[in-house]
This record gives structure tokens, sequence and C-alpha cells, in this order.
């Protein structure tokens, strides 16, 4: 079939894929911009997994302050070369993750960095709140793992809905930039202050 360049260009806006990857994606799914656009998220899983253990160690230091200075971000976003941490579409996302650690106040990277007392003591407290419902053991660690669930969602970065389209993770945003970029690309760690917090 064939392919309207508007339509390409269309979905290239909303994803960041080559010419080639898009006008692929809308004939594989007769025009269908939508179909198209998952298609090409799932390509992207799939570089992005392929990319995985690539080292990451250039990239850049966003700074952000929100609120005439009230609140505070720095956030390091690691890239393979030089090439790409200094082009406009990694220095987006290095912005975009900025502002989602401003807004959002995540407290880790990912699940896995999320101290396992942390994780412990979340999962005893679901456990005990539904054991006093009565509820049956195997409803008890459904609860569980649908706190925890929750608890990473709220907490981890990389779990968040995103701030600007909240059908999508930050961690769906990191790997449309590892497919748009072709490189592996990580979140390695922020810090956020506001002013008159106190230190935990």
């Amino acid at each position: 079939m064939s392919v309207a360049a508007e339509q390409i260009k269309r979905l290239r806006e909303q994803t960041g894929a080559g010419i080639k990857d898009c006008r692929d994606a809308l004939e594989k799914t007769g025009g269908d911009l939508e179909q198209a656009a998952a298609l090409l998220r799932a390509q992207g899983l799939t570089a992005a997994d392929k990319r995985a253990d690539r080292a990451t160690r250039n990239g850049v230091v966003e700074l952000y302050r929100h609120g005439e200075g009230r609140v505070g971000v720095m956030v390091e976003v690691n890239c393979e070369t030089d090439f790409v941490g200094r082009t406009q579409e990694f220095r987006a996302f290095a912005h975009e993750v900025a502002l989602q650690v401003a807004a959002m106040s995540p407290r880790w990277v990912s699940a896995d960095d999320v101290p396992p007392e942390v994780v412990e003591r979340e999962s005893d407290e679901a456990r005990r709140l539904a054991q006093l419902e009565g509820k049956p053991a195997p409803v008890v660690e459904q609860i569980v793992a649908g706190r925890l669930d929750r608890f990473y969602a709220e907490t981890c970065l990389l779990r968040q809905a995103y701030i600007r389209d909240e059908s999508r993770t930050v961690g769906d945003l990191l790997r449309d930039v590892i497919s748009t970029t072709g490189e592996n690309v990580a979140i390695r760690r922020f810090v956020r202050w506001e002013v008159g917090e106190t230190a935990e």
C-alpha cells in the first residue's frame, strides 16, 4: 500500500522514529497511525533490550529550578557516545526527566534501587491490613503485590506516569530515546531539593 508523506511526517513527530521505520510501520498497519506508533514502540522495546548491556559513560547533568527557586533538581542521564549526548533529542529527554523529578518527587530511579528493608516494611504493612480485614491467604498475597506495585509507581522514577501523558511511564519515554538514538541510555541518578524540607 502507498503511504502519504503527511502520515509519515505525523508518525515521525509522534515517535521520533526514522522515515523508513515510519513508512514500514504504516504499511504493515494499513495506514493506522495509532497501531503504527504501537508497533514502533514494541520494536523499540526489542532494540532497548539488545542495547541494555552496553556501557554508558557519556551524557549530561541537567539542572532545573522551579517555583522561583523553591525547588531544585539535578539529574545525570548517560549514553554511549558524546555525539548522542550533545543531540537535541537527548538533552530534551534529560530536561523532561528533571521536570518529572521536580513535579513528582520520586525517591529512587527503579524498583531495583529500593532498599530491601523498605520493600519488607511495605509488604508487612499491606499483609497486616489485609489480615485485619479477614482476607484469605491467597488474596492477602495478591493485595501485597498490588500495594507494592502502587508503591513503586509512586516512588520509582521509571515506573511513574509521565507528567505530560499519564498513559505512559518515564520508562516508556526512556525506551523511546534508546530507540531514537540507537544507543543505550540510562538515568543514573538524581537529587531533588526543596526550600525548608528536613533531611531524612
